[in-house]
């Protein structure tokens, strides 16, 4: 067969078979099964603060969305150069949140590609291995957490003070910006601490000067 057979009527007519009921049922089955094992695994190792269930529910429908499309690319190749085009178009702006995200949005493609490639096995160990990997790594306790801690104060010797007690009773620590206003001083520091010596938070609100302290969770951006 040359290149210039492929476009030609008799092979096109060949080429346009789709898959039985059994196997189109056997595929969304297996990738339903696969994208609720997602579901959950993304359910018992989410972390952050605002659990989307939306998100989630997701990750099962894109299993099965890429499932259908690679069951019918496999099955007719006159549709699978209309979908190339198709989705060549395709953009999406949707913001990330969570970098863990995207390991679980390229899960569920994956799961769907090789259940629609008719990888059965491999879709079920790799989903297991997979999902064992993530469940221990969400286990596993930082020793100490980041904060950002901001003090405001209006006395110029309540810094001293200030860092006295972030030596004595924090760990390791960067300041990060220190910025004067007309009414005071604001240090912003970038601390490390074990969850229980946040106390430290009520050590400096003690000292004279000090008119406000806040701690906030850290996760590594910040914009002076």
């Amino acid at each position: 067969m040359t290149f210039s057979d492929i476009f030609t009527k008799d092979f096109l007519n060949q080429a346009g078979g789709g898959p039985t009921i059994s196997e189109t049922a056997i595929v969304l089955s297996l990738s339903i099964i696969l994208g609720m094992f997602i579901f959950f695994v993304y359910k018992r190792t989410y972390q952050g603060v605002m659990y989307s269930k939306t998100f989630n529910v997701s990750l099962v429908a894109l299993s099965m969305v890429s499932a259908t499309i690679i069951l019918a690319v496999t099955s007719n190749i006159i549709l699978s150069l209309g979908m190339v085009g198709a989705l060549s178009i395709v953009r999406f702006r949707t913001a990330i949140k969570d970098p863990i995200d995207i390991v679980y949005m390229f899960w569920a493609i994956s799961v769907g590609i090789i259940s629609g490639a008719g990888l059965w096995l491999l879709g079920i160990v790799s989903s297991l291995l997979l999902g064992m990997v993530l469940y221990a790594f969400s286990k596993l306790h930082v020793k100490n957490e980041p904060y950002l801690l901001i003090v405001n104060y209006n006395l110029p010797e309540a810094e001293a003070l200030v860092m006295e007690i972030l030596k004595a009773n924090g760990g390791a620590y960067k300041i990060k910006s220190k910025i004067k206003t007309p009414a005071d001083f604001e240090l912003t520091v970038e601390i490390k601490l074990k969850p229980e010596k946040t106390r430290i938070v009520n050590m400096m609100d003690e000292v004279e000067g000090v008119t406000g302290v806040a701690m906030v969770s850290y996760n590594g951006e910040f914009a002076a």
